[in-house]
C-alpha cells in the first residue's frame, strides 16, 4: 500500500515539474511549484523511516560478532594477493551458511581480514566455521566420502561444454585414485559422485540437496554428474551456468584447497539489545535535531526556508536510499555522519540566501537579486565542500571498519548537497522569483525587513563597530600561549586511551562489583552506571577468553564482553591517524593553493591545527576516552572547519580583487568587512550544524557521546578561528608579501589563481 501511494506520488512530481516547463503563465507555475515543493516534502518525510529501517546495521545497532584473523600461507609459501582474495570467497561462503544477512568483510593490509557478523548470537560457532581449513569433497549418492581435495592439482578453471555453455574445469593431480574410486561408482545403483564444500555431517545430504545442488547461493553441494565408466582425466563439472555462475564456482572450489591459515589476532561481541537501544536513541535525537534545524530556516528565511526545509527532507531521504543501494552497513558513526551533513547542507543555502539579501539591500529588484546571489555563493560553497570530501575520501581509503562507514555516508552527503541545494533548490528559489509574486512581499520572501533595503549602489557592510583585525591581534598570542599550557599540562597528566591505542583485553562485565582479577595486570577500571570495564595489559587468546568467560559466568554469575586489541592491530592504527592527518593537511593545501594562494593555505592549515589541539587538549583535561573514532571526529573537525574557513577566504578574494592597486595598509580594512560580512553566516552554519550534534549528546547513545563532544567542541573551535585566527595569519603573510620586491612579470613564477566560468569569474 505504502509502495503503491510512494509510486505515484512520484509520478505527480515528475508531472508538476513538466507542467511547470510547459506553461507560459507564472502564476500557474507558482501554484505547480508550491504543490511540486509539498509533495516532495510529504513523500520523503514518508519514505525516509521505511528506508531506514531496511539498511543493514552494523554490530553496534543489532549486536553481533567482530574478529580481526591474520592470513598466513602454508608451508612456507609466500602469501600471495590470489591466495588472500580466494580466502575471502571461501570465508564469504561460509558466512552465508551461518545465516548472517550482510556480512562485512574487509581485506586489511593485504594481509588481515576484519569480519563483521552483524545479528550472530553464538560466537564459537562463527568462530569455528570462519578459521576452519575450506574442505571439498567428493562423495557418493549417500553421502559416503570417496576422495577428498588432495586429488586435484592446479587450479579449477572456466571452460565451455561440448555445446558451448560455461562450465567448470578441475584438474586430477592423483590419477591412481581418481580412476579407482570412478571404476568403483559406475558399478554403484545410484552411480553418482557429488561435490561439496564444507559438507557437515548429520546435517547436509544429497538426497535434501539433490533440487537444490549447483545453486551457488543456498547449498554447499556444488555438483553431481552419473559416472558410466572410470577415467582419470581432467573432470568437467556442467549445468546451466551463466559466465558469473561458473566463474564463482571456479573461486569457491579454488578456496577450499587453498594453503592458508587463519590466526586470531582480535574479537569482540556485542550484545542486541545495547544495538536496539542505541539505535532507537540516536533516531530520536536525529529527528530533533531536524525539526529545530527546520525551525531556524523558516523563523530566518521565511517561504526561502520553507523551500530549504524541503530540499534537506529530500537530502535526507536521499542519502539513506544511496546507502540503502548501494549495501553499505549503518553504523553509529554513520547516524551521527548523517546528522552532521545535514548541518553542511543547510550552510549552503545559508550562503545564497545571505548573497541575495546582499543584493537586495543595494537595491537590486528580487529576480536580479536571486540570480547574482546564486552566482556569488556558488564559488564558495563549491570550493567548501571540495575541501571537506578530499578529507572524507581520505578516511575511506585509510579508515577501517565504522571510521570507513562514517566516511562513506560522509561522501554521500556532500555529493547530495551539492545536487539539491546548490541545483535543485536554487532552481525552485529562481523559479519562485522570476514569478514577480513576491515582488511586494520580500520579507515573506526571505525574512529581509523593508528597513533594511536601500536604494544604494555598494554592498551594505555590517559589523562595522567590531574590529575583528584588532581583536585578532590581541587573541592569536593569548590562543598560542594556551595551547602551550594545555600540552604541557596534558603531556604531564597523560590521556585516557582506549584499548584501540594501548593494545590489551577489555572485559565489560554487567555488574558494578569489583571483581577479582589479580591474576591479570590492570591498566585502567572505569564503570558505568550498570557495568564495569577493566582494561589489562595482556592479549589473551582464545582459548584464555573461554577459560575467563567461564570463570566470570560460574564465579560471579555474569554475563561478559571480551574484546582484544594486539599490538600490531595499536601500531597500524596509530600509524593510519597520522598518515590521514598528514594526507588531508597535504590534500586541502594543494586544493586551496590551487584555488586561492599558497599563504590562504597555510593560513588555513594553521587554523585547522588549532582546533585539533584544542579538541585533543580539551580531552586531555577532562580525561575523557580516546578510541579509534576519535579520528573520525578530528578528520571531520578539520573537514568542516576548512569548509568556513574557506567561505571566509572568498569573501576575501573577491573583496581583494574589486581593487585595483592593493598596498599593505589597505589589508586591514579588506579583512575587516570580509568577516563582517561572512560573520552572521558562520554563526548560523555552525548553530545549524551544531544542534545534530547537541541533540545526540543530549539525546543520543552513550556510545557515541565522546564522538559528538569532540565534534562540539572542534566546531566552536573552527567558528572561532576561522573568524580570528586564519585571517589574523592570512593578513600578516600578505603583508609581508606585499613589502617583498615585485620581479617582472615576464619572470614571476607566482601561481595565479585559475579563473573557471560560472565558479570564480
Amino acid at each position: 500500500m505504502l509502495t503503491n501511494i510512494m509510486i505515484g506520488l512520484g509520478v505527480l512530481c515528475l508531472i508538476l515539474l513538466v507542467g511547470i516547463f510547459i506553461f507560459k503563465s507564472k502564476k500557474i507555475k507558482v501554484i505547480l511549484g508550491v504543490i511540486l515543493s509539498l509533495t516532495i516534502l510529504t513523500e520523503s518525510s514518508c519514505l525516509c523511516l521505511p528506508i531506514f529501517k531496511n539498511i543493514n546495521y552494523g554490530l553496534d545497532l543489532q549486536g553481533g560478532f567482530e574478529v580481526l584473523y591474520q592470513i598466513e600461507a602454508l608451508d612456507g609459501k609466500e602469501l600471495d594477493s590470489d591466495m588472500v582474495y580466494n580466502t575471502y570467497k571461501a570465508i564469504l561462503k561460509r558466512v552465508d551458511i551461518l545465516g548472517v544477512n550482510e556480512p562485512e568483510i574487509t581485506i586489511e593490509n593485504g594481509n588481515r581480514i576484519r569480519i563483521a557478523l552483524a545479528g550472530i548470537s553464538n560466537k564459537e560457532e562463527a568462530r569455528d566455521v570462519i578459521s576452519s581449513t575450506a574442505v571439498l569433497t567428493f562423495r557418493d549418492y549417500n553421502d559416503n566420502l570417496l576422495m577428498t581435495s588432495d586429488v586435484l592439482g592446479g587450479s579449477a578453471k572456466v571452460t565451455t561444454d561440448k555445446y558451448g555453455r560455461p562450465a567448470v574445469s578441475l584438474s586430477i593431480k592423483d590419477t591412481e585414485t581418481f580412476y579407482n574410486v570412478t571404476n568403483k561408482v559406475k558399478d554403484m545403483e545410484n552411480n553418482i559422485i557429488v561435490i561439496w564444500l564444507d559438507y557437515l555431517p548429520g546435517e547436509d545430504s544429497y538426497f535434501k540437496e539433490k533440487d537444490n545442488c549447483g545453486s551457488l547461493s543456498s547449498s554447499r553441494c556444488l555438483s553431481a554428474a552419473r559416472v558410466d565408466s572410470a577415467f582419470a582425466s581432467d573432470v568437467i563439472i556442467q549445468g546451466s551456468f551463466t559466465n558469473e555462475e561458473a566463474k564463482s564456482l571456479t573461486e569457491l572450489i579454488n578456496s577450499g584447497a587453498l594453503p592458508t591459515k587463519l590466526t586470531e589476532i582480535s574479537s569482540r561481541t556485542v550484545e542486541a539489545t545495547y544495538g536496539a537501544n542505541s539505535l532507537n536513541k540516536t533516531l530520536f535525537a536525529g529527528i530533533i535535531g531536524i525539526i529545530i534545524v527546520i525551525l531556524i530556516l523558516i523563523l530566518l528565511y521565511r517561504f526561502s526556508g520553507f523551500i530549504a526545509s524541503v530540499a534537506l527532507t529530500l537530502y535526507t531521504m536521499l542519502s539513506f536510499l544511496v546507502f540503502y543501494l548501494i549495501e553499505g552497513v549503518l553504523t553509529l558513526p554513520g547516524i551521527a555522519a548523517m546528522l552532521l551533513g545535514i548541518g553542511m547542507a543547510v550552510d549552503a543555502s545559508i550562503i545564497s540566501y545571505e548573497r541575495i539579501k546582499d543584493q537586495l539591500k543595494m537595491g537590486k529588484d528580487l529576480n536580479t537579486s536571486v540570480k547574482l546571489g546564486n552566482k556569488e555563493s556558488l564559488s564558495s560553497i563549491i570550493d567548501a565542500n571540495i575541501t571537506t570530501i578530499i578529507v572524507a575520501i581520505i578516511l575511506f581509503i585509510l579508515g577501517e571498519s565504522s571510521v570507513k562507514g562514517f566516511a562513506t555516508m560522509l561522501i554521500i552527503n556532500i555529493i547530495l548537497t551539492i545536487l539539491i541545494f546548490v541545483f535543485l533548490a536554487k532552481f525552485i528559489i529562481s523559479l519562485f522569483a522570476k514569478s514577480n509574486v513576491f515582488n511586494k512581499h520580500i520579507t515573506l520572501f526571505i525574512g529581509l525587513s523593508k528597513k533594511k533595503i536601500k536604494e544604494s549602489k555598494e554592498l551594505h557592510i555590517p559589523f562595522k563597530k567590531i574590529n575583528f583585525v584588532k581583536i585578532g591581534k590581541v587573541l592569536l598570542p593569548v590562543i598560542f600561549v594556551v595551547i602551550i599550557v594545555g600540552i604541557i599540562f596534558t603531556g604531564i597528566r597523560g590521556f585516557n586511551f582506549a584499548v584501540d591505542f594501548t593494545g590489551g583485553t577489555s572485559i565489560t562485565v554487567n555488574t558494578t562489583d569489583d571483581l577479582d582479577l589479580k591474576e591479570y595486570t590492570i591498566k585502567k577500571v572505569s564503570k558505568t552506571d550498570s557495568s564495569i570495564t577493566y582494561v589489562i595489559r595482556e592479549e589473551l587468546t582464545k582459548d584464555e577468553i573461554s577459560t575467563l568467560t567461564n570463570k566470570l559466568t560460574t564465579e560471579y554469575n555474569v554475563e561478559s564482553d571480551i574484546f582484544v586489541v594486539s599490538d600490531m592491530v595499536k601500531r597500524e592504527l596509530i600509524k593510519n591517524a597520522l598518515l590521514s592527518l598528514a594526507i588531508s593537511i597535504i590534500g586541502i593545501i594543494i586544493y586551496v593553493s590551487f584555488r586561492f594562494r599558497f599563504n590562504y593555505a597555510i593560513s588555513g592549515i594553521i587554523a585547522l591545527i588549532h582546533d585539533a589541539l584544542i579538541t585533543i587538549i580539551f580531552f586531555g583535561i577532562f580525561k575523557l576516552e580516546i578510541s579509534s573514532i576519535f579520528i573520525a571526529a578530528i578528520l571531520t573537525i578539520i573537514g568542516y572547519s576548512i569548509n568556513d574557513t574557506i567561505v571566509t577566504f572568498d569573501m576575501i578574494r573577491k573583496n581583494y580583487q574589486r581593487k585595483k592597486e592593493i598596498k599593505s595598509e589597505d589589508l586591514p580594512d579588506i579583512l575587516n568587512d570580509s568577516v563582517r560580512l561572512t560573520f552572521f553566516r558562520s554563526i548560523m552554519t555552525t548553530v545549524t550544524t551544531l544542534v545534530p550534534v547537541l541533540t545526540l549528546i543530549f539525546f543520543g547513545a552513550s556510545e557515541i557521546l565522546n564522538f559528538n563532544l569532540a565534534l562540539l567542541v572542534g566546531f566552536i573551535a573552527g567558528l572561532f578561528s576561522s573568524i580570528f585566527i586564519s585571517n589574523i595569519i592570512w593578513l600578516l603573510l600578505e603583508a609581508k608579501r606585499l613589502k617583498r620586491p615585485r620581479k617582472k612579470k615576464e619572470d614571476s613564477d607566482e601561481v595565479e589563481e585559475i579563473k573557471i566560468k560560472g565558479i570564480n569569474c
